[in-house]
C-alpha cells in the first residue's frame, strides 16, 4: 500500500510543472500532434535528447555528403552544412544541394544517421551479450555444467528458436546453412524493437519501423530462398502440376502467379514488420501528446484526460513488450517456412 501511495505522490509531482508547459506552448503555435509524432517517427541528422523554453538539447551526428557541383567531400554536422547545401522539409529534412543554375539535387549521402547509429548500438550490444555467453561455455564442459542465471535464459531462447522453429520449419537435412542468419535477424529484430521502446538515449530510434530497414531484411530473405532453392522449388514455379492449358496455352496463367508470388511473400515481411513496429510507436507517441494537449484544456478537464492518458500509455508500452517479441518471432518464422518450401522434396506434401 505504501508503494501504490508513493508511485501515486511521484505521479502527481511528474504531472505539476505540465499546466506550465502547456500554457507556455499555448502562448505560441497550438499542438501540432500528427507533426510531432511524424517528427520523432522520422530519420534524423541529430539525437534529439530534450527542449525546454525554446532550447534543444541534442547530439549532433556527422554528415558526409558528396558535392554534386565540385565532386568533394564533405564532413560537417547538420548545424554546419557547407554553402549550398539546406534541410530540405519537403523531403522529410534531407540533406539537398542547390546548383548554380538554381535546380535542387539529392548529393550521395554517407550520414551517420539516428537509425544507423541506433543499428551500430544493437550490434554492440548483440556483440557484447554473444560473447559473454561464449566464455562462460568457454570455461564450462556444456554436457556437465547446466548454465544458469542470464546465460541459462539465452540458452533456452537460442535453442527454443532453433529447434522448434528454424529445424521445424526448414526441415532436419536443409536447416543448417540458414540457422545462423535466422538466428541473428531474430535477435537484432527483437533488440531494436525493445531500445526503440526506451523514450531516452541510447534508446528511441525507430529502427524497425522504418522501411529502409525493413526492405533489406525482406531483401536477404529472399535472396536467402531464391539463390539457394533447389530445381523442384523453381518446377512448381514454371511447370506446376495444373492442367496444361493453365500453364502453357493458350496464357501461362499460373507461372504467372507464382513467379508474383516470389515478390510478394518478402513484400508482405517488409510491410507486416514495418506497420506494426510504426503504429506502434505512433500510438504511444500520440497518447503522450494527449497529457500536454490536455492541460491546455484546464486542470479539471486535463487531470481527467491525463489519467486516461497514463492509463493507456502503460497499457501500450506493456503491449509493445510483447508486440516486439511477437514481430521478432513471426519474420524469423515466415523466413524459415519460406526458406523451407524453397526446399521441398519430390513428392513431399
Amino acid at each position: 500500500m505504501k508503494q501504490l501511495k508513493s508511485i501515486i505522490l511521484l505521479m502527481m509531482v511528474a504531472l505539476l510543472p505540465m499546466p506550465a508547459l502547456a500554457e507556455e506552448g499555448g502562448e505560441g503555435e497550438a499542438l501540432n500532434i500528427p507533426e510531432i509524432v511524424l517528427e520523432h517517427l522520422a530519420d534524423s541528422y541529430e539525437w534529439h535528447i530534450a527542449s525546454y523554453q525554446g532550447k534543444h538539447l541534442s547530439i549532433p551526428l556527422p554528415v558526409i555528403i558528396r558535392s554534386e557541383r565540385t565532386g568533394e567531400w564533405y564532413f560537417c554536422t547538420a548545424h554546419s552544412l557547407p554553402e549550398g547545401f539546406f534541410l530540405n522539409e519537403a523531403a522529410h529534412g534531407k540533406v539537398y544541394e542547390r546548383l548554380a543554375d538554381g535546380s535542387e539535387v539529392r548529393p550521395i549521402d554517407l550520414s551517420i544517421t539516428k537509425s544507423v547509429l541506433q543499428i551500430w548500438i544493437v550490434v554492440a550490444i548483440l556483440i557484447i551479450v554473444f560473447l559473454s555467453c561464449a566464455r562462460w561455455y568457454k570455461k564450462h564442459d556444456a554436457k556437465s555444467d547446466v548454465p544458469c542465471g542470464f546465460v541459462g535464459a539465452m540458452e533456452m531462447i537460442v535453442m527454443t528458436i532453433h529447434d522448434d522453429l528454424i529445424k521445424s520449419s526448414i526441415g532436419e537435412k536443409h536447416y543448417k546453412p540458414y540457422a545462423p542468419y535466422l538466428l541473428t535477424v531474430f535477435f537484432f529484430i527483437l533488440t531494436c524493437n525493445l531500445i526503440g521502446l526506451i523514450p531516452i538515449f541510447p534508446g528511441g530510434a525507430n529502427v524497425t519501423g522504418n522501411i529502409n530497414i525493413t526492405f533489406f531484411l525482406a531483401l536477404c530473405t529472399m535472396l536467402a530462398i531464391n539463390i539457394f532453392a533447389n530445381k523442384e522449388y523453381w518446377k512448381e514455379i514454371f511447370w506446376p502440376e495444373v492442367p496444361l492449358f493453365l500453364k502453357a496455352y493458350p496464357a501461362p496463367v499460373m507461372p504467372l502467379i507464382e513467379l508474383f508470388g516470389v515478390f510478394t511473400k518478402p513484400f508482405a515481411l517488409m510491410i507486416r514488420l514495418f506497420a506494426n513496429m510504426m503504429a506502434g510507436h505512433a500510438v504511444i507517441l500520440s497518447f503522450t501528446c494527449v497529457i500536454f494537449l490536455g492541460w491546455s484544456m484546464g486542470v479539471g478537464f486535463g487531470l481527467g484526460l491525463n489519467t486516461f492518458s497514463i492509463i493507456m500509455l502503460l497499457f501500450m508500452n506493456c503491449l509493445e513488450l510483447l508486440v516486439a517479441f511477437v514481430q521478432a518471432y513471426v519474420f524469423t518464422m515466415l523466413s524459415a517456412v519460406f526458406i523451407g518450401l524453397a526446399h521441398k522434396e519430390h513428392g513431399a506434401e
